[in-house]
C-alpha cells in the first residue's frame, strides 16, 4: 500500500472496552472517522489498537546485546504477533534507529538495567552499588523515554536465596531523582523482601510481582503501583529450581512456591484493584511475539477476558501516554476474523497488521 492509499477499515472496530464503531478510515497515516472523498482499499474484520507488550527486550537475548540484524528480527516477530508499541524493559544495545523505520513496533525505552554487582545475569545490566543508584539512575532517566528500569531483588550466593538489592535510603533517593527528572521508575522483582521498600519509596510499577503477599497487595493498591507479571517467563520457574536444585536448595524451593502461587497472586492484585499489565519478558531467554500467550495466562489466573485485553490495548496504551483509534491519531491496529473479547485466544493470528498506516501483515 503506497502513502496516497486510503484505507477502509470495516466490520466492529473496537474504540475502547465498551465502545464499538461499524468504521474508520485511515487518511495519510492517521485515523479517520469521516468518509474521504477518495477510493480506498477494504480490510474487514475485528479491529483493535496496536497491541501493546509492556515488558520487552529488543536487542538483547541470554548472553547480552545483540547486533542490528538480530534485533531486527525481533522487532518483525513482534510485529507480527500484533505488538506495535513496546515498553522496552531493560537492554544494553542502542536501538535508537528503529526509530527511524516506520515498518517497526513504536519502542519507549527504559535504558539500560541497574544492578547490584554480580547480583544479575552477566552482561545485561549496569553494576553498581548503592553510592552510585542516584547518579545511575539519572544517566538511565536521560537515555531512556521516560523510564528507568532497577534491578530489585535477585539471588544472594552467601543467603542462597533471593534477598532485596538496595537499601531503603539508596532507592528513595534513586527514584526521587528519577521523579525530579520526569522518568517513572520499575523494577525486576521475584520475592517479597524488597516490595515494601520499593513502593513505599514511590516506585511506579513492579516487574513480575510474583512475591506480592496479603500484607503488601493493599499498599499497591493504596498506592497505585502497577504491575507487570510475565507469566510466560514464570512458567520457566521449575525449570530454574531443577537447575539449582544442589548448589541452592532454598532459592529453588522458593522460586517453586512462587510458581505455585502465581495465578492466585495475580488474581489476588487484579480483585484489589492493582493495575495489571501484558509484558512477556521477550528478548532475554524467551522468544518474542508471546503478547497473545501472555494474554491468555493472564485469563488463566482469572482476569475477565475484556480486563486482559485491556492490559495489552486500551488501558496499556492510556498508561504509558499513548494513543488509542481516535481521530486523528496515528494508524496502528490489528485486525481479526473473530471477535478477540469473545475468546482473546483469537490474539494470536493476525488477519491484518497496519502500522503507520500502512498494512504489513
Amino acid at each position: 500500500m503506497s502513502d496516497q492509499t486510503v484505507l477502509h477499515v470495516k466490520g466492529r472496530v473496537l474504540v475502547g472496552p465498551e465502545e464499538v464503531k461499524d468504521e474508520l478510515w485511515v487518511v495519510d497515516g492517521r485515523i479517520s472517522y469521516e468518509r474521504p472523498r477518495a477510493e480506498a482499499v477494504t480490510v474487514r474484520g475485528w479491529a483493535l489498537p496496536g497491541l501493546v507488550d509492556a515488558h520487552c527486550h529488543v536487542g538483547l537475548d541470554h548472553h547480552g546485546a545483540v547486533d542490528e540484524a538480530t534485533s531486527e528480527k525481533q522487532a518483525l516477530t513482534d510485529r507480527d504477533a500484533g505488538t506495535l508499541l513496546i515498553r522496552d524493559a531493560g537492554s544494553p544495545a542502542d536501538t535508537r534507529w528503529i526509530d527511524d523505520r516506520e515498518d517497526l513496533p513504536k519502542i519507549i525505552r527504559a535504558g539500560r538495567h541497574i544492578a547490584r554487582t554480580r547480583r544479575y545475569i552477566r552482561n545485561f545490566a549496569h553494576e553498581i552499588e548503592p553510592d552510585d543508584l542516584v547518579a545511575y539512575v539519572a544517566q538511565e532517566a536521560r537515555r531512556g523515554d521516560g523510564w528507568v528500569k532497577l534491578v530489585g531483588d535477585w539471588i544472594d550466593r552467601d543467603a542462597g536465596d533471593l534477598t532485596a538489592c538496595w537499601p531503603r535510603e539508596a532507592v528513595e533517593a534513586a527514584i526521587t531523582e528519577a521523579h525530579r527528572l520526569g522518568a517513572r521508575v520499575t523494577a525486576h522483582c521475584f520475592a517479597e523482601d524488597s516490595l515494601r521498600d520499593l513502593v513505599e519509596a514511590g516506585i511506579d510499577c513492579i516487574e513480575h510481582a510474583t512475591g506480592l503477599t496479603e500484607d503488601t497487595i493493599p499498599l499497591f493498591a493504596e498506592r497505585g503501583v502497577a504491575i507487570v507479571p510475565t507469566l510466560v517467563n514464570i512458567a520457566t520457574f521449575p525449570a530454574l529450581a531443577a537447575g539449582g536444585e544442589s548448589r541452592f536448595p532454598k532459592w529453588s524451593a522458593h522460586m517453586r512456591r512462587l510458581h505455585e502461587n502465581r495465578y492466585d497472586t495475580v488474581r489476588a492484585a487484579y480483585d484489589a484493584g492493582i493495575p495489571v499489565f501484558v509484558g512477556t519478558d521477550a528478548g532475554g531467554s524467551l522468544p518474542h511475539g508471546l503478547v497473545a500467550a501472555e494474554v491468555a495466562e493472564l485469563v488463566k489466573a482469572g482476569i475477565p477476558p475484556i480486563q486482559a485485553l485491556s492490559a495489552t490495548a486500551w488501558g496499556a496504551r492510556e498508561w504509558l501516554g499513548r494513543p488509542v483509534l481516535e481521530e486523528g491519531a496515528p494508524a496502528d491496529l490489528v485486525v481479526y476474523e473473530e471477535d478477540p473479547r469473545a475468546d482473546v485466544r483469537v490474539l494470536a493470528g493476525p488477519r491484518r497488521v497496519v502500522l503507520n498506516g500502512r498494512v504489513i501483515g
